[in-house]
């Protein structure tokens, strides 16, 4: 009978701490999602690593949202190395709209649709080892996506 009372306690440790994973995994990313200005949520994901504008980061996002709630956005690059692909929408409430982690083994390509509260600048952020790679367009918004 102690035997099972064991099993049973090591099984319900390892079932709570794998129920924990998760919250440890994201703990950079929910600062970041819950942060009212570019610049925290930059701050939060992504430290003191230098910035850089790129032309290698094949960004689309249009030029002119007729309907803020839902705005495409494609990100995808050939740079080595990869990590993740970051959307901010600067003028948004909670600029950080999206974080994609990329496997090693994936191709660095996603997209998704955005809201946008109102006409701000976009940033497509592509994130290697030592370096985090920017690319970025302002966009008109002429009917508000976030409430308004």
């Amino acid at each position: 009978m102690n035997i099972n009372r064991r099993k049973w306690l090591g099984s319900m440790l390892a079932l709570g701490g794998t129920a924990l994973l998760p919250m440890r995994l994201f703990a950079d990313t929910a600062a970041a999602f819950k942060a009212t200005s570019a610049d925290v949520a930059l701050k939060a994901l992504f430290g003191d690593l230098p910035m850089e504008e790129s032309p290698a980061i094949n960004f689309k996002v249009p030029d002119i949202a007729e309907n803020g709630a839902v705005v495409p956005v494609s990100v995808s690059t050939d740079i080595e190395g990869v990590q993740s692909i970051t959307i901010v929408v600067d003028e948004n409430p909670n600029p950080l709209s999206a974080s994609f982690n990329i496997s090693p083994d994936a191709i660095a390509d996603i997209s998704t649709r955005v809201k946008m509260g109102k006409s701000s600048k976009v940033r497509a952020l592509v994130r290697t080892p030592d370096k985090v790679y920017v690319a970025s367009q302002e966009v008109k918004v002429t009917i508000g996506g976030c409430g308004g």
